[in-house]
């Protein structure tokens, strides 16, 4: 994990974080799109993907560039595993959404071990939270609910704010904190395969990415 400035306001001490730096995410969809030809927009890989109940055991490892946290080996190359004849454009554009969740629990369960405090609600933002299908399933292997705001785009909507707060618009953080609005919220589906088998099998792919470099 890495520590990182997070922001400061006026002559408040500084507040930081504690960041989980992930090499590919959503750009793995637009791998599938540019390169590989599975979709033609961003936006088809949620019904294609919702085609099939599962990924048939098929995982995806988008270690283009090496894994970062919390493993950090440059070594590490992408793979996809677990092909069999059956396996079709659908489970591996299934598989793609899975690697953004096992991803982010990878990196949750990281700070949480570093930090002893428990996520209870895992908040998201960007554009990969559009994706109905995704979203229930970063719940489900978590195991954690998992919340969208009304403005997806944090990071502008905070720069937003900080100019607010220093141009008098707002008066003080606690008003920013009223403004904040919930658009959707999914719930983990109890004992979900994904958090069990499911992540017994990411770690597996895991171990396939290593010592290619």
């Amino acid at each position: 994990m890495l520590t990182t400035l997070a922001f400061q306001l006026g002559d408040e001490p500084a507040k930081y974080a504690l960041e989980g730096s992930v090499a590919v995410t959503g750009s793995a969809v637009q791998w599938l799109r540019d390169q590989i030809g599975i979709i033609q927009s961003s936006a088809e890989i949620e019904p294609l993907a919702s085609s099939v109940s599962d990924t048939a055991g098929v995982y995806f490892v988008p270690a283009f560039s090496g894994l970062f946290a919390p493993y950090w080996r440059g070594d590490a190359r992408g793979v996809i595993v677990g092909l069999t004849r059956a396996a079709t454009k659908a489970h591996i554009a299934r598989a793609t959404l899975e690697a953004i969740c096992y991803q982010t629990l990878d990196v949750i369960r990281a700070m949480e071990e570093e930090t002893g405090v428990a996520i209870k609600v895992l908040r998201v933002d960007g554009g990969v939270t559009q994706n109905q299908l995704c979203m229930q399933m970063q719940a489900d292997i978590l195991q954690t609910e998992v919340s969208r705001p009304v403005v997806a785009e944090t990071t502008a909507l905070g720069a937003a704010y900080a100019a607010g707060l220093a141009v008098g618009l707002w008066k003080n953080k606690e008003e920013l904190l009223s403004q904040w609005e919930e658009s959707n919220r999914w719930k983990p589906k109890i004992s979900a395969e994904l958090a069990t088998d499911g992540l017994q099998g990411w770690k597996k792919a895991i171990e396939r990415t290593l010592n290619w470099v």
